[in-house]
């Protein structure tokens, strides 16, 4: 049976390029504004399309009633923000002020977006004729479906924004966490209800995926509290608008915000934390967090983030809470200007219930190792820790992202689940339950290679001689490929004048 990927390569692929045809008129910082902007007007317009027409077939005049579409928890869109309004202006030069006028009759109709939409379509440096050809997309294409199982502005939403991480390398892991680790996490964790928090939230797509969770499990989602927070302003606006096209109630404070400087939720005690930080952050520290509360098991050096963002999650955590957190591997090992002590002390704590090693290229931002930490107050299993190696797990879906299989994801969330109902039994090169004394003995070092051993190899019953006669003669016809080939590029340099 074929694995199915966590890529999405429908429809919003199409769409993807349709629209990347505006990205040489508009200035990098704005494309992605522009485009999500787009994305986000269209939807709430079709929600809106919808229920009027509902409204209208039922017959009782109140298609224009504001409750009977807060009712729905859908958008009321007034007629200025209409989508038909604004791909009858497509292709006048006054689009730009048509939309920003359609951005601000939304925000002034719902509290929620004040001072979140992009208004900027009116600028001299957007071009209007591309921005009337990429209205034009958006309008053949119906951003509402009923469906579950079809969320269609959804799906757009996540893959635009996957894309704008992949075309911006380094810059777009500040917004954007790849699906398959938001999957890992979410499944590990299971929120079926209570509160949530990202302090580093993004876009926003640890909380969409815990929605879609409860989904999954016929739960109610009135049952997640969500609290996050962003220091990017751009950002910060990008998950404020993913939580509104879901109807998601999220607590993103007032404005953007520096969680270490400015903790806006600093009396919540959350059951389930879900974040993948900058790693190493080395510009992070101001003289204000010296004797910070929040440094229990000591203070996080001033070169490095990673263990002031670990302290930071578990100062939040209820007494049950868990957190699934993402770090760079030098996290596990690190002895620098007291590391090594403070991640003792937590697992002395019995906070550490499990390490996930993970592969190769499934940031876009980063090349680094990562892994991440399930921490975890009031562990099933006392004085144990559960290490997964998945380093060889996840397929390439294109030459630089790797992406886990669904059933890949769903392994690793049953091992934690064995693990924590006493049934786990360990699989060399894959998985390992350990106790706290046998983790003291490594120097507390918490790679999961060092635990999980090496997976036993099927014997090899090619005959020694046999075999290297094989390999040399691969080997040698490697040697003349790769002599034809340097052949044919001096050959070609010097048919331009660059002979070697």
């Amino acid at each position: 049976m074929t694995q199915k990927s966590n890529a999405n390569l429908g429809f919003e692929k199409e769409l993807w390029a349709a629209a990347d045809a505006m990205r040489s008129h508009v200035s990098s910082s704005d494309y992605r504004k522009v485009v999500v902007g787009l994305i986000f007007l269209k939807y709430v317009s079709d929600a809106f399309e919808y229920r009027y027409q509902e409204l209208l077939e039922e017959g009782y005049g109140d298609e224009e009633d504001r409750d009977a579409y807060i009712e729905k928890n859908i958008f009321f869109v007034p007629e200025a923000a209409r989508w038909k309004k604004i791909a009858s202006s497509a292709h006048s030069p006054e689009i730009g002020i048509v939309l920003d006028e359609a951005m601000r009759a939304v925000e002034k109709e719902n509290n929620s977006l004040k001072g979140v939409l992009p208004i900027i379509y009116a600028s001299p440096d957007l071009d209007k004729r591309v921005l009337g050809n990429v209205v034009d997309i958006f309008t053949n294409i119906n951003m509402h479906d009923q469906s579950e199982e079809k969320d269609l502005l959804g799906r757009t939403y996540e893959y635009f924004i996957e894309q704008f991480a992949a075309q911006e390398g380094k810059g777009g892991g500040e917004f954007y966490t790849p699906s398959s680790i938001v999957k890992t996490i979410v499944e590990v964790l299971k929120p079926y209800k209570g509160r949530v928090y990202d302090p580093a939230c993004g876009s926003g797509g640890m909380f969409v995926q815990s929605a879609k969770f409860v989904k999954q499990h016929s739960g109610n989602i009135n049952n997640l509290s969500i609290y996050g927070e962003e220091s990017n302003s751009d950002t910060w606006k990008m998950a404020k608008m993913n939580m509104a096209i879901r109807g998601l109630e999220a607590d993103f404070g007032p404005h953007q915000a520096d969680t270490f400087l400015n903790d806006i939720h600093p009396t919540l005690k959350a059951d389930y934390i879900m974040a993948n930080p900058p790693f190493n952050v080395s510009d992070w520290w101001d003289e204000s967090l010296q004797d910070d509360v929040r440094w229990k098991y000591g203070t996080p050096p001033k070169s490095n983030a990673n263990y002031a963002w670990m302290q930071h999650m578990i100062s939040h955590l209820a007494p049950n809470g868990k957190i699934g957190l993402v770090l760079a591997n030098g996290s596990l090992s690190t002895l620098n200007s007291g590391e090594g002590e403070i991640r003792k002390r937590i697992i002395d704590d019995d906070l550490v219930e499990g390490i996930v090693a993970l592969p190769s290229n499934l940031f876009y931002s980063v090349t680094i190792p990562a892994c991440i930490w399930f921490i975890s107050r009031n562990k099933k299993q006392n004085g144990k820790t559960v290490f997964i190696d998945a380093r060889k797990m996840g397929t390439l879906v294109d030459r630089k992202h790797r992406d886990f299989s669904n059933d890949e994801i769903k392994k690793i969330a049953d091992t934690f689940e064995s693990f924590q109902n006493g049934e786990l039994e360990d699989a060399k090169g894959f998985c390992a339950v350990v106790e706290t004394a046998d983790i003291a003995k490594q120097d507390y070092i918490l790679t999961p290679g060092r635990y999980v051993g090496i997976e036993e190899q099927e014997e090899d019953a090619e005959p020694f001689d046999e075999k290297m006669e094989r390999l040399t003669s691969e080997l040698s016809e490697m040697f003349d490929k790769s002599h034809e080939l340097e052949d044919e590029i001096r050959k070609r340099l010097e048919e331009i004048g660059f002979g070697l």
